[in-house]
């Protein structure tokens, strides 16, 4: 797993795409989230502007009780949700990604939330990780 400023990574060997997004939403169903969206970045940008791009999928997962938690706390905090997946072609493998809920909740400055993030960013952890293996 490769950690950035904003995300949480993992390489994919080379895999079947659509196997990967199966696989990357029973990840993230294991720790408690669902998918509310997916959003087909190849389809939207071939439809909506005529361009061919690589298979690129981002997946909105919410994990229901955290969000209630977090909405509770903040009730504006729903701008920074759900917490984003990405999976995307990466040459002959694929590449998942997952926000850092830690670098995006930094935004909302409420230190009394930090136990949630925490909590939060340790189950998109164990998703990443279960993939990796």
């Amino acid at each position: 797993m490769q950690q950035d400023k904003y995300g949480l990574s993992v390489e994919l060997g080379p895999v079947d795409f659509d196997e990967a997004v199966e696989a990357v939403t029973a990840a993230l169903k294991d720790q408690g989230f669902g998918v509310l969206t997916d959003i087909d970045v190849k389809a939207t940008l071939k439809k909506k502007i005529d361009v061919d791009h690589p298979p690129y999928r981002i997946l909105g997962a919410c994990n229901p009780p955290f969000a209630h938690q977090a909405l509770q706390a903040e009730p504006d905090v729903g701008l920074l949700l759900p917490c984003n997946v990405i999976v995307r072609q990466a040459g002959a493998g694929v590449r998942v990604a997952f926000v850092d809920p830690v670098a995006m909740f930094a935004v909302v400055g409420r230190d009394d939330m930090q136990p949630l993030v925490d909590q939060v960013r340790a189950r998109l952890e164990a998703a990443a990780a279960a993939l990796e293996g």
